[in-house]
């Protein structure tokens, strides 16, 4: 926790020396995507964790440090959902509200008439409210505590990578890859392990 505490501001102070400097370029812009997410199982005996799609919506700022590198913080809100199955019973379903905070370092060249771009960075992520409903039609609150216990952690961190394409309109398209490195379970973390995993595709426009 003190780890994602300090890389929140740590990027945060980041930003904020950068945007004082006149003579860097910062700019902004919005993103909506389409997310596919599920989880790494570890020790769960016959659990495996199926895709599912989800929106996510947000906005970034670009600040360019030279013409083929840029570093770029993002805010968004994410709606995830995926599909819990065991062998040989109905599946549950999982579904996720949450928002996220990415920071990409980030290369990029003049490509035709527009600019492609690419980079990696890390993220960390905090959910709002997170449910499985199992069989019988019953929700379980997975961030409530049970005998001072959660289903789930609220907070997430990992590493991620983006791919864009930047037409000469500043409309953007573009994809990421999302995988956590913290296991997301609380009352069985010592025996099991759930760790996130997002791939999205969207477009975006830079003002």
């Amino acid at each position: 926790m003190k780890k994602i505490y300090f890389v929140c501001l740590s990027l945060l102070m980041t930003a904020g020396l950068v945007k004082v400097n006149a003579q860097v370029p910062i700019s902004y812009g919005v993103k909506a995507e389409l997310n596919m997410s599920n989880f790494f199982l570890s020790d769960l005996g016959e659990y495996s964790s199926r895709m599912k799609a989800g929106p996510n919506v947000g906005g970034f700022m670009k600040i360019d440090l030279h013409e083929n590198f840029a570093i770029q913080p993002e805010l968004s809100f994410f709606h995830r959902a995926s599909k819990i199955k065991k062998e040989g019973a109905q599946n549950d379903k999982f579904k996720q509200w949450g928002m996220q905070l990415p920071v990409y370092a980030i290369g990029q060249t003049e490509l035709g008439n527009g600019r492609f771009y690419g980079g990696v960075g890390p993220f960390v992520g905090f959910g709002f409210d997170a449910k499985r409903k199992i069989e019988n039609g019953e929700k379980i609150d997975l961030y409530k505590k049970v005998d001072g216990d959660k289903e789930m952690k609220r907070w997430d961190f990992g590493f991620g990578a983006l791919l864009g394409y930047e037409f000469d309109n500043k409309i953007q398209i573009n994809a990421t890859y999302q995988v956590g490195v913290i296991n997301q379970l609380d009352r069985l973390k010592d025996d099991s392990k759930l760790r996130s995993q997002v791939v999205s595709l969207g477009l975006g426009y830079r003002f």
